[in-house]
């Protein structure tokens, strides 16, 4: 497996020749994206459609060793990317997209697959308006990195907190605030990543290109799957 982007880019380039080259590096990041989607929701039906498999995924010791298993996933990716190959990347981001379909094969038991199948195409309908405004746009919407991180900050706070409280009222604020909130980082995200492309793309660094490649696939990934969680909460009718 061997991910690339082109051949590297001279500097210095044509405003023209820049476009394209930023315009192909966001494609890989979206196809990478959408193959990450493809291994959660394949492995999620695997396991939700085998009576044997669910019952382990049920376990808690098993469920949680899994979430565990993803958290370690994501931190040594983001941690080593520099250290890594791109090909070791793109296992690691793979490993940790088939996990997480192993967790949320467990939504099938609460939610009906009609509504699990409209979620994910409103959010996918979503996420590609953010995506679309966000590149598009002139406003720099890099320079709101501390307030979007105060925000999951806060919603991953709040998230803990109303596991000993229960109140169906904080849930609610926490639901819409997060979607918001992950609409917000879609588009973020999304800039950010056009912009560093930018930047790399100048300097002709080939390597770096194919690593921003996983890093943003997986940035874009986590938002994806973030937003459709909550509005599965929403809109999802349960079984």
């Amino acid at each position: 497996m061997n991910p690339s982007f082109g051949s590297s880019y001279p500097t210095p380039m044509s405003a023209l020749a820049r476009q394209e080259a930023v315009a192909g590096v966001m494609r890989q990041v979206y196809l990478w994206m959408a193959a990450g989607l493809f291994v959660t929701a394949g492995m999620a039906w695997v396991v939700a459609t085998s009576s044997i498999l669910l019952v382990f995924a049920q376990q808690p010791i098993l469920f949680y060793g899994a979430l565990i298993g993803e958290l370690v996933l994501v931190i040594a990716l983001t941690a080593g990317i520099n250290r890594l190959s791109a090909t070791a990347g793109l296992v690691l981001f793979f490993a940790y997209a088939g996990l997480n379909g192993v967790t949320m094969a467990l939504i099938f038991l609460i939610y009906t697959a009609s509504s699990i199948a409209s979620t994910f195409a409103v959010t996918a309908g979503l996420f590609a308006i953010m995506s679309i405004l966000a590149y598009s746009t002139g406003l720099d919407l890099t320079r709101y990195r501390s307030l979007f991180l105060m925000g999951l900050v806060g919603l991953i706070l709040g998230s803990v907190v109303n596991i000993f409280f229960a109140s169906g009222i904080l849930y609610w604020v926490l639901t819409y605030a997060g979607i918001a909130l992950f609409l917000g980082l879609t588009a973020y995200d999304t800039q950010r990543i056009r912009r560093q492309a930018e930047a790399i793309i100048g300097g002709g660094e080939q390597a770096s290109l194919q690593k921003l490649g996983i890093m943003g696939a997986l940035s874009l990934y986590l938002d994806f799957i973030n937003l459709f969680l909550l509005l599965l909460r929403l809109v999802g009718r349960r079984r």
